[in-house]
């Protein structure tokens, strides 16, 4: 996989179109489709703007997920995980579900808002 599936990939993770997320990083429809489709490289100042929208540029480089550290996750984060870590397996399947339910219904409602 390449930088520009991988950026199709975190574009699509998080619930932009191409012409919503060319426009947040300052960039044209064409000029996205051109990174995506891998005939066109994208430089610093653009992998700048898409980080501040939340991209794992350093996943879209080298194909490595940034490493989350314990300092880095908040309270409700590590209370979560903690009562996430004592349920059986067939729950966490389900809390999975849920829980991805919710966020797609999340960046949902975050595309309306940014419209």
């Amino acid at each position: 996989m390449g930088i520009g599936e991988r950026l199709k990939e975190e574009r699509e993770r998080l619930g932009f179109n191409q012409t919503e997320f060319a426009a947040k990083a300052g960039a044209s429809k064409n000029s996205q489709y051109n990174y995506e489709k891998g005939e066109r490289s994208p430089d610093a100042a653009y992998l700048a703007a898409v980080a501040e929208k939340g991209v794992d540029v350093l996943y879209v480089v080298t194909g490595e997920r940034r490493p989350v550290t314990a300092e880095s996750i908040s309270a409700d984060t590590a209370k979560f995980l903690e009562v996430f870590q004592h349920i059986g397996e067939t729950d966490r399947e389900v809390l999975f579900r849920m829980a991805s339910a919710f966020a797609k219904a999340a960046s949902i409602d975050a595309r309306k808002e940014n419209n």
